[in-house]
């Protein structure tokens, strides 16, 4: 079988603090008709990026509710990862030479880990490009059952996709039985499907990553890192890859320090075992930093996890994501979640998250996105008016519950 991956036991009702009875009622109602069906996610990786972050909450809540939930990882290898991450860049845009050998590559590895799925789910779900194939592969090897529905959930931003790329993938991506994207707007015109749901992403207000913390707590572990809380400070909280502009956001930075001489900047983010590229964006960065001692450049390899990027958050005057293309970008919905401004770039999904001029601001360049933060580090009451509004607007639209409700009622309509 694919690698399961062990989660932590969560309670529906639990939620109930924050979203109200109502919303745990209408789940339960919706939950009721699933009880005992088995649903499968699969993906490429157990941690590092947002589809990790969400399975490790839906997965134990579907569970919670009677449902036979398992989400289980992919077996890679360099070479396909190196693969798939093209896909992933072309999908956004990237000028990418699609080869015979790179489908090659993809197929093969894809067909290892259909040949060891094992049958008798009543729903399976594939996230992203790593496991598009997979229906096409299992379906064919007669492994899977003909009463299994199928969905693709994609959280890339397709609008400007690489045409060599989606053309490879889209007679494996037809087969499903549904799909769900982020944005309508992500979704291909050349996807003839009937069933298309859109889905944003949600964040779990009760994860370690989201959870109150005490000032205290917050100073003491930004201490651990050299952060100075008694000083400014903006934070960017993201993987390091280049759609997320790390070194633009070094770039607005520099220029805010000319106007805010004590601002620190803080870069914060994980490694996916799925992308290759990461460590070279690390390297890419970490010379645009140059030996500037204000500027903290953190992930996993420092021993960063949840509860560090938790407190990073809530000590950060200004939250940004900087990103030139994006799927949704959970970390804006954590910061306003935090009560934090967040400047984000004009992006796919953070378009959904960011009420510019209400909770935050949508930038398009390094010089804009230096321009409002030294905007709102000028006038706290206002920053913290703007994040205070901007955890409303998650509490109402970007929790996991409103995420369970939508995938509820996908799988209740793929049933009848």
């Amino acid at each position: 079988m694919l690698e399961r991956v062990p989660l932590l036991e969560k309670n529906l009702a639990d939620y109930e603090t924050v979203v109200g009875a109502e919303t745990i009622e209408q789940i339960k109602a919706l939950a009721e008709p699933l009880k005992g069906a088995r649903i499968l996610h699969i993906n490429a990786t157990a941690y590092g990026g947002g589809v990790a972050e969400l399975l490790a909450t839906h997965i134990p809540l579907l569970q919670s509710l009677g449902i036979n939930a398992e989400w289980q990882v992919m077996h890679g290898s360099d070479e396909f990862f190196a693969v798939t991450k093209a896909i992933h860049n072309g999908l956004q845009g990237a000028d990418v030479k699609w080869t015979a050998d790179m489908a090659r590559i993809y197929l093969e590895k894809v067909l290892d880990n259909a040949l060891l799925l094992e049958g008798g789910w009543d729903y399976i779900v594939a996230h992203d490009p790593q496991p598009a194939a997979i229906l096409s592969l299992a379906g064919n090897s007669g492994l899977i059952s003909n009463t299994t529905k199928w969905i693709w959930r994609c959280h890339i931003d397709l609008t400007a996709a690489n045409e060599e790329v989606w053309d490879f993938l889209l007679p494996h991506v037809q087969r499903y039985d549904a799909s769900v994207f982020t944005m309508p707007e992500f979704v291909p015109a050349s996807l003839g499907m009937e069933r298309v749901t859109i889905a944003p992403p949600c964040i779990d207000p009760l994860s370690v990553k989201n959870l109150e913390f005490p000032d205290a707590f917050v100073t003491e572990i930004c201490k651990q890192y050299g952060i100075d809380t008694t000083r400014t400070i903006m934070c960017q909280v993201s993987r390091y890859d280049p759609w997320k502009d790390p070194v633009g956001v070094i770039d607005a930075f520099r220029i805010v320090r000319e106007q805010v001489p004590d601002a620190q900047l803080v870069l914060a983010g994980s490694m996916a075992t799925d992308d290759p590229e990461g460590f070279q964006v690390w390297e890419q960065v970490e010379q645009a930093r140059g030996q500037d001692r204000d500027i903290h450049l953190l992930s996993n390899i420092q021993q960063v996890g949840n509860v560090q990027i938790n407190a990073f958050q809530r000590a950060a005057d200004v939250v940004v994501q900087k990103s030139i293309r994006e799927g949704f970008g959970l970390t804006v919905s954590e910061g306003l979640w935090k009560g934090r401004p967040v400047i984000g770039g004009r992006a796919g999904g953070i378009v959904l998250q960011i009420r510019d001029g209400d909770n935050g601001y949508l930038v398009d360049t390094i010089e804009e996105c230096a321009q409002r933060t030294i905007e709102l580090l000028a006038d706290p009451d206002r920053a913290d008016k703007m994040g205070a509004s901007g955890k409303e607007h998650v509490r109402n639209n970007f929790l996991s519950t409103r995420e369970l409700v939508d995938w509820l009622g996908l799988f209740g309509s793929l049933a009848n």
